[in-house]
């Protein structure tokens, strides 16, 4: 995208001294909660008030939200609270509607930036709006996705434009919803630095105890603002209701996450390198993940010698793998003795979990 400077413009315009919170039920369920819920957000960091009114589910029958005369009730927070509101939309009659109701921040949901089509007919819908657009990461870990519906909306002459890291969905069972694959929201800050980013830490975890810590890893690694999803009676939500968080909560949670602030040299300095640092942490852990994930399968391979009654070391099979991540290695930038160390150590560490399997 060309001119991606101009697309941060709408959030430094807003001059906030925090990031930017959004905020709200996960659906707008009745009048009576959706301005419950925004009288108790109005005085505090909250610049949008979110509530969905169309809500996409896997499977019928759930509910799915209580459609255009929601956009009514937004209306209603408006007037009485002075939030700005926000909705997701999935098609042309979604923005049409929220358009003519005055909603003033739109995001695309990740089922829906998997489509091109429909990014592109909600593009079309939107050009040459002056309201926000947030996209959503797309389920699947698929940045080129997630880019393409950027480029669609920029095309549309939409200027003020960002994204939701809301994370993605895989088969395995983690402690999140939705894994971060944080290397992947870091790929996209760094190839286009001046796009906000606002990290949606009620989706990536499902659970409403582990929203503060993500959000705190979001802000570290430099994220712009946080999508929260925010209940007065969390527990009884029509959805969502476990990763939703009460007003004095969410309130709690921006009292206490650490906000760096770029004031001097030296500060300039400490935040540059807790950025690198958080980045870091991120690789680390997910290095951590994946040689787990490398041990499981040299387990299952321990197991199916013992059954065969083949030897633990393949010794060509070693000396080929150990050749190709030299080779490897060296188009990273790692040096030969290095990548013998580590490989070695891996090595070692898959012979102890097959002899383990093999003597038991």
């Amino acid at each position: 995208m060309e001119n991606s400077k101009k697309l941060r413009t709408w959030l430094d315009d807003m001059g906030l001294e925090h990031p930017l919170v959004i905020a709200g039920p996960c659906s707008a369920e009745t009048e009576e909660q959706v301005l419950k819920v925004a009288h108790e957000l109005k005085d505090t960091d909250v610049s949008y008030y979110r509530a969905g009114i169309w809500k996409p589910r896997t499977r019928p029958g759930n509910f799915e939200g209580v459609g255009a005369i929601g956009l009514k009730w937004l209306q209603k927070v408006k007037e009485e609270t002075g939030l700005k509101t926000a909705t997701e939309v999935a098609n042309r009659a979604h923005v049409q509607l929220a358009l003519e109701h005055d909603v003033d921040l739109l995001w695309i949901g990740a089922r829906s930036t998997v489509s091109p089509f429909i990014v592109q007919e909600i593009a079309d819908a939107l050009e040459g709006t002056d309201k926000v657009v947030l996209i959503k990461n797309p389920v699947n870990p698929d940045l080129p996705l997630w880019l393409g519906a950027v480029e669609r909306l920029h095309t549309a002459n939409i200027e003020k434009l960002g994204v939701i890291h809301r994370g993605f969905s895989t088969y395995e069972k983690t402690k999140y919803r939705n894994i971060p694959e944080w290397q992947l929201a870091i790929e996209l800050q760094s190839r286009f630095p001046d796009l906000p980013l606002i990290n949606d830490p009620s989706h990536i975890t499902g659970k409403r105890d582990m929203i503060f810590d993500v959000s705190q890893t979001a802000l570290d690694l430099n994220f712009d603002g946080l999508m929260i999803e925010t209940h007065t009676d969390p527990d009884n939500a029509w959805s969502d209701a476990a990763q939703q968080v009460t007003p004095s909560r969410l309130v709690q949670i921006m009292e206490d996450l650490k906000i760096r602030k770029e004031t001097d040299v030296e500060l300039d300095y400490n935040t540059k390198m807790s950025t690198l640092r958080a980045q870091i942490d991120v690789i680390d852990n997910q290095l951590i993940e994946t040689l787990g994930k490398r041990m499981k399968v040299s387990d299952t391979i321990g197991a199916l010698k013992k059954e065969r009654n083949v030897a633990v070391l393949q010794t060509n099979r070693w000396n080929a793998i150990l050749g190709n991540m030299i080779l490897e290695g060296e188009s990273k930038g790692l040096s030969e003795e290095f990548v013998l160390r580590m490989f070695k150590a891996i090595h070692q560490e898959s012979i102890n979990h097959q002899e383990k399997i093999i003597k038991g």
